[in-house]
């Protein structure tokens, strides 16, 4: 459960805000009322969220342009107008699928053939909007499994400021088919990595004699709306990774962050951090987005940009091969091909690596997660979609110095949903964002129907030895 600002008339289909009548009647309470209100807000309340005070403040600021410049409010009365423009949400009251794994960064009070590890989830709510949320688990030794507590209130991340680079608002800006002096002036204007203040002061300083063309309003208002979609998100220290939750910020991802698949990588300086790709989806169009982090707690969110990020389910490679920056991607829908990433920071088109061709798996195929390095090459979770959009998992093994060549292949499934979990808010499936190797053994977490999140474990060495080779 979340707490969310909540206007009234504005949920409706047909949008007539009701704020300022709600204010008057808030308005006309005596202190007795008001106080009695908010101590029963606050009674009934307060356990279930995180600082719910500061909440209804922050709310109440959102709205207090409504409240009459002549009025002067108490205290009391400035918090239960910020409660009531606020509301609960249930994250997962829909659905909970989709999760991806990687090593916890605190790994703190394992024994020897322990590895704690951090698990995404995809968790859907009221209206079909999906966030990015999170649990952790212990695994090992051997097939053990252990998971952590998932209790307590949970808390939305605060947006703040990031830095922008300018090669991908110069990608953007080729996406939407735009260059004219504005754009190209405001491009040469801005460094390499740049704030929003530093990109304000770069468009208040643009000359008359461009702001004055027809067309500046329409390219100012691109400009924005593209360097909008990049953000960074923080949580306080003190509130653990189970509790985070990673909400739509954007426009572009209103409806919905959807199917984050974590990878943890190893940057040139040696430091660990996580990378991320997810789903943006306004309720009309999908677009792709990636998240980084060094600590699971402060969140760089920036849009995938180029032919191969036009799609649902890109997976980034955890390294760069031979200094190429590659991922897996679905640009046509049916086909999983590799994409590479050019010096523009645009994600080229995919070369096919794997096509519908068997049986339960000919209406399209797909990732599931990022490609796990082994000794033998690149392991790859892949999913096949069949008759009555039944979904199933299997594997596939790329070279390790040649991406593009497919090695081996599992002739056959290797997870498909039994009688119990193909039951569900989306019956028939088993899906995953994502697995790891620890300690000679494949991990990998699974939704089930879109209900319910299981785990398996194999060998790595066995699931190997059952792939056939691809001559």
């Amino acid at each position: 459960m979340v707490i969310k600002l909540f206007v009234p008339g504005e949920d409706a289909q047909l949008v007539q805000n009701r704020a300022s009548s709600l204010i008057e009647r808030i308005l006309r309470l005596d202190d007795d009322e008001t106080a009695r209100l908010l101590d029963d807000v606050l009674t009934r309340f307060s356990g279930r969220h995180h600082d719910l005070l500061t909440t209804f403040g922050h709310h109440f600021d959102l709205v207090h342009h409504r409240v009459p410049p002549d009025v002067e409010l108490s205290p009391n009365a400035r918090t239960l107008i910020g409660a009531y423009f606020s509301h609960e949400y249930a994250v997962e009251a829909a659905a909970l699928c989709n999760p991806s794994m990687v090593p916890h960064p605190d790994q703190s009070g394992m024994e020897p053939g322990q590895l704690r590890v951090a698990i995404s989830l995809r968790q859907i709510g009221e209206g079909h909007i999906s966030s990015i949320g999170f649990c952790s688990a212990v695994l090992g030794p051997d097939d053990h499994i252990r998971l952590e507590d998932r209790n307590g209130p949970l808390l939305v991340g605060e947006r703040t400021g990031a830095r922008h680079q300018r090669d991908l608002l110069a990608a953007g800006l080729a996406e939407v088919d735009l260059d004219n002096e504005i754009s190209a002036t405001v491009l040469g204007s801005l460094p390499e990595s740049y704030s929003e203040e530093e990109f304000e002061d770069v468009l208040g300083h643009l000359p008359g004699e461009l702001l004055c063309r027809p067309t500046a309003g329409e390219t100012l208002a691109i400009l924005r709306e593209i360097v909008a979609t990049d953000y960074a998100v923080t949580f306080p220290a003190t509130v653990p990774l189970h509790q985070r939750v990673l909400w739509p910020a954007a426009p572009a991802e209103s409806n919905g962050m959807e199917d984050a698949r974590f990878v943890q990588v190893v940057e040139p300086d040696g430091r660990v951090s996580y990378s991320a790709t997810y789903t943006a989806y306004d309720g009309r169009q999908i677009g792709g987005r990636m998240l980084q982090t060094r600590d699971l707690r402060h969140f760089e969110v920036t849009a995938l940009r180029g032919p191969a990020a036009r799609n649902k389910g890109m997976a980034l490679f955890p390294r760069p091969v031979h200094g190429r920056h590659l991922a897996l991607c679905r640009s046509d829908g049916e086909t999983l091909g590799l994409s590479e990433r050019d010096e523009s920071n645009r994600w080229q088109a995919a070369v096919p690596l794997l096509m519908p061709h068997r049986g339960w798996d000919l209406i399209q195929v797909g990732n599931c997660g990022s490609p796990v390095e082994t000794s033998e090459g690149w392991l790859v979770l892949t999913h096949g979609v069949g008759p009555m959009r039944r979904y199933a998992i299997g594997a596939m093994l790329l070279d390790l110095d040649n991406p593009e060549r497919v090695v081996a292949d599992l002739p056959h499934g290797l997870l498909e949903p039994d009688e119990i979990e193909r039951e569900g808010y989306v019956p028939n499936v088993v899906y995953s964002c994502g697995g790891l190797v620890h300690d000679g053994r494949f991990w990998l977490p699974y939704g089930a129907s879109d209900v319910r999140v299981g785990f398996a474990s194999i060998g790595v060495d066995r699931l190997l030895d059952a792939m056939a080779p691809v001559s």
